[in-house]
């Protein structure tokens, strides 16, 4: 079992012949990803990196079968990405594009939830299952396969966390980076429940950042549910001003609760593994499986 990706699914690159789509798709073919194939608009018929290029989203799942999308599409026009890719009938669209408009967001998120596909991100850098499927910018050679999985709002620390856990002599089930805006597709509470429900993975890695509640609502999810799987966890931004965007669009602390301090308190009391420096995650991941 994994969680939203595998050798099995079928991914399509939304944005596909532009430079990050390029690049990117190129990376995620020579990691041994199954794409089948990529959209742009007014490219349908030709072929790019050896793939098939599609004029629209629906093309493209009537030729290939496809059930995964990317979307490296820029910002003005990401949103009618995502809708498009719900209309086609794709479950899992992982968006990486950074900067969309917040209004645009609030129509697709709802348009999403309504059709019943899963959206990851936006402003992400994708969802990995090592040896299996890497669909996103993650660099693929620091995970490992293994039995830990990683729910992240940063990017650079989910690289950071796979690679402490495969210092241990541990490997990863799937990291999941849900992207750190103030409207994303999937929460810190919805990708640790995957996570905790999947039988490989034996231990969750859980990284939040100030700003918003999501870390709280997933720590009292997690106690709610009694599960015994361990789950270590990590705050990043406690030395950040109140009141101000700290890198990503969503970290900013509004009230008392949005702090670092009180999430860490929040998910203690709530019985997750906290740890005060990213370079105490794959330790504390080693102490708890022992």
């Amino acid at each position: 079992m994994s969680v939203l990706v595998n050798k099995d699914s079928k991914i399509i690159v939304q944005g596909f012949t532009g430079s990050e789509g390029t690049f990117h798709a190129g990376q995620m073919i020579e990691y041994g990803t199954n794409v089948v194939g990529g959209v742009t608009p007014g490219k349908g018929g030709q072929e790019h990196l050896g793939k098939p290029v599609f004029n629209t989203v629906a093309d493209a799942v009537a030729e290939t079968g496809a059930d995964t999308s990317i979307i490296f599409v820029p910002p003005a026009f990401a949103a009618d990405a995502i809708m498009e890719a719900t209309d086609a009938g794709i479950k899992v669209i992982i968006t990486i594009t950074e900067g969309i408009p917040v209004a645009d967001m609030i129509k697709a998120y709802d348009y999403v939830k309504r059709y019943g596909a899963r959206l990851v991100g936006p402003n992400c850098p994708g969802v990995i299952t090592p040896g299996e499927a890497k669909v996103g910018i993650m660099p693929g050679f620091v995970f490992k396969k293994g039995h830990v999985g990683i729910v992240s709002k940063s990017g650079t620390l989910t690289y950071e966390a796979a690679d402490q856990v495969v210092r241990q002599d541990l490997g990863i089930t799937t990291a999941i980076g849900i992207g750190g805006d103030p409207i994303i597709g999937t929460t810190t509470r919805e990708a640790l429940q995957m996570l905790i429900e999947d039988e490989e993975t034996h231990c969750v890695v859980m990284i939040g950042e100030i700003g918003g509640q999501l870390e709280a609502e997933a720590a009292r999810w997690y106690q709610e549910s009694g599960s015994k799987k361990p789950v270590v966890g990590f705050i990043a931004g406690e030395t950040a001003p109140a009141g101000r965007t700290m890198g990503h669009a969503g970290a900013i602390v509004g009230g008392a609760d949005d702090t670092a301090q009180a999430k860490k308190r929040i998910m203690k009391e709530c019985g997750i593994h906290v740890v005060d420096s990213p370079a105490e995650i794959g330790q504390k991941v080693k102490a708890v499986l022992s």
